[in-house]
């Protein structure tokens, strides 16, 4: 684990070092669903809905390839937690962009195995420069981890 922490460590101070940041926010409406065969929704999936917000950061790495760090709060139902995902941003186009990448998740709600780790792809598209509007899809490895399928907004600080 430290050693994984490390490399997170020295990959964002290279990217800091090395890159232009963007800072911004960001939130919008969640979908779970719950009970489904991961990808596959099936007929009548047992869905709820809910809510995020939180902040990111921008690193531009190279023409085209930026890292970009979230930090979300967000809630479904019951359930409370904080959502951290990684991404590798691909632009597609100049507002069209790709991202990828690990989801790092704490819940707040949960005492034993609070702490949970899935897969994010998400689309983002810039209306304007400092809006944005996007779509993730976060796919659970657990039957306590849903699938969820984000839509929000961004704007740039």
């Amino acid at each position: 684990m430290k050693n994984h922490l490390l490399s997170i460590i020295l990959i964002f101070s290279f990217a800091m070092a090395h890159s232009q940041i963007d800072f911004g926010i960001k939130g919008g409406l969640n979908f779970s669903f719950f009970k489904v065969v991961e990808a596959d929704f099936g007929a009548n999936p047992e869905t709820e809905t809910g809510y995020f917000g939180g902040v990111y950061l921008d690193f531009k790495i190279d023409k085209g390839l930026h890292i970009q760090p979230e930090l979300l709060y967000k809630g479904i139902g019951d359930f409370n937690f904080l959502n951290a995902p990684i991404y590798f941003k691909y632009d597609i186009d100049n507002n069209f962009h790709l991202l990828i990448g690990p989801s790092l998740n704490y819940f707040f709600d949960f005492i034993i195995n609070s702490f949970k780790v899935r897969a994010d792809v998400s689309i983002e598209y810039d209306i304007v420069s400092r809006f944005n509007v996007n779509m993730k899809y976060t796919l659970g490895f657990e039957e306590l981890a849903p699938n969820v399928i984000f839509l929000g907004v961004g704007y740039k600080l």
